[in-house]
């Protein structure tokens, strides 16, 4: 069927043989199968991302289509493989964040010190787009934590905005992301010049919640008005999220988070996985020991949280206890009537 062993190997989720065709010279972008699949598009279906990663970081093309018309982040969404689709849509390759490395034109220094590629490439390309997050990765790299540096970021990330609006094939998508960042880094700059507990203030605001129900009012407020501030009004993207959210009340579902996190990563409605109350971080698996009804993904994001989930937290186990009272109820019913 002119499939490729790169294809064999991508489809079986075999990470060590595909690095090894890789290495040897192995074409992903190969087009000879029959029905116009490649590469990627077996890696999608495999469902394994760290082989989908692989193959687009070999340089494989995101927009080729088979015969049935469909890319290969449309064939992974299409078999439920939302890991994958959420890779492929955020990807960024280097070498385009290398291009700002190097003065350009008339530029005598380049927009982007190198050494700041490294570490503001590992916040474009992460797919958890949450605020505290982001805020995390800044605040963990010592040469990215600093005015001076964030100044240049955030001016790279809009330039990188309006490429993906002003290109022959738009990405949206992309440009929104980079804004979104950006609009981060911006904050940070401000937390940074004008509060003492700097980066850690910022955490603070993100999270602290109302005292009717723990939500947290800055953030909500945050992400509304980064997505507002999107330059390009006529974007199709930009209309969709302002009437996903404008008509929701603060405090109510769909959270902006989750509104722009569909957007751009592709994933729909959170499938079966837990979440980390702190930073959004997927497969979260630690649960608060009092109230069970939190997740986070370590003690720090738990020790984080602490000082706004200490004022909700008898509240919840109280809910918590009361579910498990109604559960238990409903299972006794159940079996009484098997028992019938």
């Amino acid at each position: 069927h002119g499939m490729t062993p790169l294809m064999h190997a991508a489809y079986k989720g075999k990470v060590d043989m595909c690095r090894l065709l890789l290495r040897h010279g192995a074409d992903v972008n190969c087009n000879e199968h029959e029905h116009g699949y490649t590469a990627l598009m077996f890696a999608g279906l495999s469902g394994n991302k760290e082989i989908t990663w692989m193959m687009l970081e070999a340089g494989a093309e995101t927009d080729v289509v088979n015969s049935v018309g469909r890319t290969a982040a449309q064939m992974a969404a299409f078999v439920g493989q939302h890991d994958c689709v959420t890779v492929i849509n955020n990807f960024f390759p280097r070498e385009r964040l290398d291009y700002y490395t190097k003065p350009q034109g008339l530029d005598k220094e380049p927009k982007l010190p190198v050494k700041l590629a490294g570490p503001l490439h590992k916040i474009i390309t992460t797919t958890n787009m949450h605020p505290v997050k982001i805020v995390l990765l800044v605040k963990e790299n010592p040469l990215l934590a600093e005015v001076e540096a964030l100044q240049k970021c955030y001016r790279v990330l809009d330039l990188i905005c309006e490429k993906c609006m002003k290109q022959k094939d738009m990405n949206e998508v992309l440009a929104m992301k980079m804004h979104y960042i950006s609009c981060i880094f911006q904050k940070c700059i401000t937390f940074l010049k004008e509060r003492e507990d700097k980066l850690d203030g910022f955490i603070k605001s993100l999270l602290k919640g109302r005292d009717k129900d723990g939500f947290p009012v800055y953030q909500e407020k945050l992400i509304r008005e980064s997505i507002r501030k999107f330059p390009y009004c006529e974007a199709t993207l930009l209309q969709q999220l302002v009437r996903s959210i404008a008509p929701v009340e603060i405090g109510s579902d769909p959270t902006a988070f989750s509104v722009l996190t569909q957007a751009i990563t592709g994933q729909v409605g959170f499938v079966d996985a837990e979440f980390c109350t702190t930073c959004g971080g997927k497969g979260a698996d630690k649960r608060c020991s009092v109230c069970k009804m939190v997740m986070y993904c370590d003690q720090n994001c738990q020790k984080i949280h602490w000082f706004t989930h200490k004022k909700v937290c008898k509240t919840l186990k109280e809910i918590h206890e009361k579910q498990e009272r109604e559960a238990a109820k409903e299972k006794r019913k159940q079996e009484k009537k098997q028992k019938k």
